[in-house]
Parts: structure tokens; C-alpha cells; sequence
């Protein structure tokens, strides 16, 4: 491993002033306010902060099911898009195509979130970000004029948040963070968590045994670590490695019901596997599905997978 260059495997070269050039542009989805034929879906872009150039894509079921002629009200899921922190947002195709999936199946209305990405914004800038789009939510479901699909088609007393990778991170924290704010009358009722991202100093049995996975090589996932945790900290701080005992875990506590999934063949399914441990320890109540045939970010390549995920997070949501 020692040539290996973490840089050159995902496409990013280090700039003097700290910033990243990232060499290879996302294929990108435009928002689509319309239905589209073969879609199930529609979705648009709304600008939450144009200095901290944050925004959202929300989506929502192009026919949304109604009883007895009223429109049924859709549990709000806000998502929180992999990519390490480093990479994508809510237009990248994979991100899109996901969200429309889960309005579309579980269904629901989705608020896919544009963080501000690292090493240009390291941690916990994204946390910040997440606090400011669920109080965004919260605003406009008590809003008379506030955004039309949240506050007529959105149940605003059924809210997940739901990230995967480094967003599910972004989730559990934004989860802490939101726990003692008045967020009537919005609810926030579970966290969903994708593959997880988590870390640490010392190295996991998964860490050692996927150290040069083809999709999440051990030196990259330091290299993400490096690149997003606070200047002058290590993977043993809070928000990598959250299992290390600390005042923080009396905020865990707070936390609602939880989904964990994750794979067999994920480099970090033993610290996934330890989150729910800790989870557990602090009296969270956590549902944790585990299937040991499988690698990360499996989901974004195999549609049955993702088929799976969806409908695991649709009982969770809706059970």
C-alpha cells in the first residue's frame, strides 16, 4: 500500500491553500417540477441560504394517494447524500435517482439536503448545515406561506432524517443536535442510517481485512477523514469515532428510534457494528440490520439492493 496514491484513486489533487480540485464532475439530474414519462415523481430546488449556498431538492409522489378524495398526508424524510463528505449533492444522479426512488416507494416527501462540502468546510460545518435545513422544515410546515408540498402534502408529526455514508453520520449528529430545540410541529420520529461512516484510531478487523477494497481502500477512508474532521484532531474525535466514551454520549441518549444497516463486506462494518453497541449501552432503541453479503455503497450499483434498503427503511418508517 505504500505507493498507493488516496489523491489520484478518487480524482482529487490538494491545493496550496488547503482546497480540493475534484478532476471528475459527477454526472448531475436536473430537478424536474413536472412529471416526466416514466417517472414517478416530480422534485424541485429551493435555495435555504444563498451566502452559505445551501439548498434542497424536495420530491414527492407525482399522483399522491389519497382517502376518501383528501390527499393522505407523506411522512417527511430529510436525506443526507453520501460521498464522504467530500463529493456529490442532491443533483448527483445517483442521489436523485435514490430520493425519487424513496418518495416514490415508501412514499413520502423527500428533502434531499446540499451541504457544504470538505476540506473547503470541514466538520462540523455539515452538522450545522443539517440543524439549519430540519429548522427550514419546521418553518415551513408552521408557515401559512410556507413551501406548498411540505406544508399541504407533508405530515409534519411523522419526520425521519435518513443519510447514508457520511450522511448518516450528518444524521445522528443533526439528530443530537435538534433534540432539546422546539421543532412544534414537526416531530422528529427516527433516524434512518445507510452504512454509516464512522472511524477511529485503532484499526477494526474489517479496517485490516477490506484495507485495499477496490471501492473504499483503507487509505482513502483516511484520506476522507483527514479532509473533513477539525484541523489538529485525530479519528479518535467525537464526530469519527463517537464510541469513545465522552460527555458527548449524554446527547445519544436523547435520541429517538434508529435503523442501522449495513453489509458484511463494508470496511466499516465493525465500527458500524460497535455504534450499535454503544447505541444500545445508551438506551436508544435500535433496530440494526446487518446482511453479510454485500460491500459498501452496494446500493448505488445493484437495483435490487437498493430495492432492499428502501423497502427495510419503508418498515421502519411506516411500522
Amino acid at each position: 500500500m505504500s505507493k498507493f496514491d488516496p489523491y489520484k484513486h478518487i480524482g482529487i489533487t490538494l491545493n496550496p491553500d488547503g482546497t480540493v480540485t475534484r478532476c471528475y464532475n459527477s454526472p448531475t439530474a436536473d430537478a424536474n417540477p413536472e412529471p416526466l414519462p416514466g417517472t414517478s415523481t416530480v422534485s424541485k430546488d429551493i435555495t435555504i441560504d444563498s451566502d452559505k449556498k445551501t439548498w434542497v431538492r424536495i420530491f414527492r409522489p407525482a399522483k399522491l394517494p389519497s382517502n376518501d378524495n383528501a390527499v393522505a398526508r407523506l411522512p417527511i424524510l430529510i436525506y443526507f447524500h453520501n460521498g464522504g463528505f467530500v463529493f456529490l449533492s442532491p443533483a448527483h444522479v445517483g442521489t436523485h435517482r435514490k430520493c425519487a426512488q424513496i418518495a416514490g416507494d415508501v412514499p413520502s416527501i423527500v428533502v434531499s439536503v446540499a451541504f457544504r462540502r470538505a476540506p473547503e468546510n470541514r466538520l462540523p460545518t455539515q452538522y450545522h448545515d443539517a440543524r439549519d435545513a430540519v429548522l427550514w422544515v419546521k418553518n415551513q410546515v408552521s408557515d401559512p406561506n410556507g413551501e406548498q408540498w411540505l406544508k399541504d402534502y407533508g405530515d409534519s408529526s411523522r419526520c425521519y432524517l435518513y443519510g447514508c455514508g457520511c450522511g448518516a453520520n450528518i444524521a445522528f449528529n443533526a439528530a443530537m443536535k435538534v433534540a432539546d430545540v422546539d421543532l412544534e410541529p414537526l416531530r422528529i420520529r427516527g433516524v434512518v442510517m445507510n452504512q454509516p461512516m464512522f472511524g477511529g484510531e485503532k484499526r477494526t478487523g474489517s479496517e485490516l481485512r477490506f484495507a485495499t477494497d477496490q471501492t473504499l481502500p483503507l487509505p482513502v477512508l483516511d484520506l476522507m477523514w483527514e479532509l473533513a474532521l477539525p484541523k489538529e484532531t485525530d479519528r479518535d474525535h467525537r464526530y469519527c469515532n463517537p464510541m469513545v466514551k465522552g460527555p458527548h454520549q449524554d446527547n445519544v441518549k436523547k435520541l429517538g428510534r434508529c435503523l442501522v444497516i449495513g453489509y458484511g463486506g463494508d470496511i466499516m462494518v465493525d465500527r458500524q457494528q460497535e455504534f450499535v453497541t454503544m447505541l444500545v449501552k445508551c438506551g436508544v432503541q435500535v433496530e440494526a440490520r446487518f446482511d453479510q453479503v454485500g460491500f459498501h455503497n452496494i446500493d448505488m450499483v445493484d437495483a435490487a439492493r437498493a430495492t432492499a434498503v428502501i423497502n427495510i427503511a419503508k418498515d421502519f418508517i411506516l411500522g
